[in-house]
């Protein structure tokens, strides 16, 4: 289960702001953020998968509510925010024109 970085608290499952997916030199990156509700920050789940069999996840964070909230604006303005293969302008900015 994903804790907030600051806190602690678990984020249930269904506590996700936003996320977003893209394949980056064949391996596929997801970012999903959660807002904690105690401390107002974000934590980052990065998920990846390089096709191998096993994903990975790492934790980032916490980030501002404010940077939290920019991020969120930002995958918001893709209507496919899970479609790897998407390559609007929210996509591209979000991962910095590393998409395959």
């Amino acid at each position: 289960m994903t804790q907030c970085q600051q806190c602690g608290r678990p984020f249930p499952k269904d506590e996700w702001m936003a996320s977003m997916s893209g394949s980056i030199m064949g391996d596929e990156h997801t970012d999903t953020y959660f807002l904690c509700s105690v401390c107002g920050v974000y934590t980052v789940a990065r998920w990846r998968d390089n096709f191998t069999g096993e994903e990975t996840l790492s934790l980032s964070g916490p980030l501002s509510k404010q940077e939290g909230d920019d991020r969120v604006e930002l995958i918001r303005k893709c209507s496919q925010p899970w479609d790897k293969k998407c390559r609007c302008d929210a996509h591209r900015a979000y991962f910095h024109d590393t998409l395959d």
